[in-house]
């Protein structure tokens, strides 16, 4: 065993793995300079003043450091409602579509569970066909009369199909020995689902709530729907509204004290993107270590 024990430790370290490993870390941080540089754009131009836009074009480092598109969007009070909106919807639906996900997810995911065939197929044609625009607008403006109502963020995209299959999955990868040794001592379903099967599936809650969150977090398309009260309107789509609309931004120019030949358009446009993506930018690191296991597992069983 000595000898064995030895003879590891003086064992000689292979010059092509360390080539290999060199190469690999190279072309990875090589790509993550790639994946960053866009944001470093988008960070040192929406600081940039708008006359050296025509002379640097779109700086990593501005030239001439100005925060008046930050004071134009920051300093609107629109902004503080729609990030209030934003942020509400998000929590509220990301909630209630776990709860949804969950509840259908763990019971398709027990072969006792009858017909559970026939839901699972239900549920997988949900996303190869849909109604169509026009009805779903009838649907939810007319028939339900969801409009200008905070819940018509919420509830139309309050369940995903992909989202519970991958939670399916999740669920069905898990050891059957927990649930089996549960119901010897007399746990019923709804005991094994809260206090042992969630407990363990953290990074596949993880991983769906995070794509929950950023729906929720970046959708606007049924705020221009069916959302005509300026209160109501969420962060992202009173960002596009201030972009495209001039009344908007004259109305923004005006709240702020900064006169139309002034607007910083392009500084602007990145402003208003790293305000929308800011919170979810801080939000990610903390959720990237469930992130890759929950969608791997997730995936590997069907």
């Amino acid at each position: 065993m000595k000898e064995n024990t030895n003879t590891m430790r003086t064992k000689k370290i292979n010059p092509g793995d360390v080539a290999f490993d060199v190469i690999v870390c190279l072309i990875a941080g090589l790509f993550c300079l790639f994946c960053l540089y866009p944001f470093a754009i988008i960070l040192g131009s929406s600081f940039e003043t708008e006359a050296n836009f025509a002379i640097s074009g779109f700086p990593v480092i501005p030239k001439e450091f100005s925060t008046k598109a930050y004071k134009m969007v920051l300093g609107d009070s629109q902004i503080f409602k729609a990030y209030a909106v934003t942020i509400g919807t998000t929590v509220f639906g990301t909630i209630l579509s776990m709860f949804l996900t969950i509840t259908m997810a763990y019971p398709l995911s027990l072969k006792k569970v009858k017909y559970r065939n026939f839901v699972t197929f239900y549920v997988y044609f949900t996303m190869l066909f849909g109604g169509g625009l026009v009805p779903t607008y009838l649907l939810i403006s007319k028939t339900l009369n969801m409009k200008n109502n905070l819940l018509v963020l919420v509830l139309p995209v309050a369940f995903g199909a992909w989202n519970m299959f991958l939670m399916r999955n999740f669920f069905a990868g898990l050891p059957k020995e927990l649930a089996e040794s549960a119901y010897i001592d007399g746990a019923n379903d709804l005991q094994i689902l809260t206090r042992i099967i969630l407990p363990v599936s953290v990074p596949g809650l993880a991983t769906i709530s995070l794509f929950y969150a950023l729906s929720y977090w970046n959708q606007w398309f049924n705020a221009m729907l069916y959302i005509e009260k300026a209160d109501f309107f969420p962060l992202q789509y009173l960002l596009m509204r201030m972009l495209r609309s001039v009344d908007s931004m004259k109305e923004m120019a005006r709240s702020t004290g900064v006169s139309m030949g002034e607007i910083p358009q392009n500084s602007l446009r990145m402003a208003t993107t790293v305000v929308a993506i800011g919170p979810v930018v801080f939000l990610y690191p903390f959720a990237q270590k469930y992130f890759t296991s929950g969608l791997t597992v997730g995936a590997i069983k069907g």
